[in-house]
C-alpha cells in the first residue's frame, strides 16, 4: 500500500485511531484538545482520510465505526524516509549529526544510539 502525505489535522486524526483503534466520529472529537473542531469538521478530515486509504470503516446503519488501515509504525517509517530524502540526502550519518549538533539527542540518547550500533555490529 502507498503510503500519502497527511495533513497536520489529518495526522492528529491518525493519532488518536492508532490510539483507540476504532472509533465513531463523537469519540474523536472527544480526544481532541479544546477549542474542539465542529462535528462536521472532522467527519471531513476523516472522510479526506478515506480516501487517501489510510482508514477503513465499519457500517452501523447510516454511522461509521472508523480504524487505521496503516500502522503508526508503517506512517513514522514513512515520515523518516520522506525527511531522510528531503533533508539529508538519504544520509543517516547526515541526519544524525545534525540532531547532535542541535543538541536535540542527549547524551544517554547518544549512548543507546551507540549501544544500538554495538549490536548490529555482533
Amino acid at each position: 500500500m502507498e503510503i500519502k502525505d497527511l495533513t497536520k489535522g489529518e495526522a492528529q486524526l491518525m493519532h488518536i485511531l492508532w490510539k483507540l483503534e476504532k472509533a465513531f466520529v463523537k469519540e474523536i472529537v472527544q480526544e481532541l484538545p479544546d477549542p474542539k473542531p465542529a462535528y462536521s469538521t472532522v467527519s471531513t478530515l476523516i472522510r479526506i482520510l478515506e480516501s487517501k486509504g489510510v482508514i477503513g470503516y465499519e457500517a452501523f446503519g447510516k454511522t461509521h465505526r472508523y480504524y487505521p488501515l496503516i500502522t503508526r509504525e508503517a506512517y513514522k517509517r514513512y515520515e523518516a524516509e520522506k525527511l531522510l530524502g528531503n533533508y539529508f540526502e538519504n544520509s543517516a550519518q547526515d541526519m544524525l549529526s545534525f540532531f547532535i549538533r542541535e543538541k536535540k539527542l542527549n547524551v544517554k540518547e547518544i549512548d543507546e544510539v551507540l549501544k544500538m550500533i554495538d549490536q548490529i555490529k555482533d
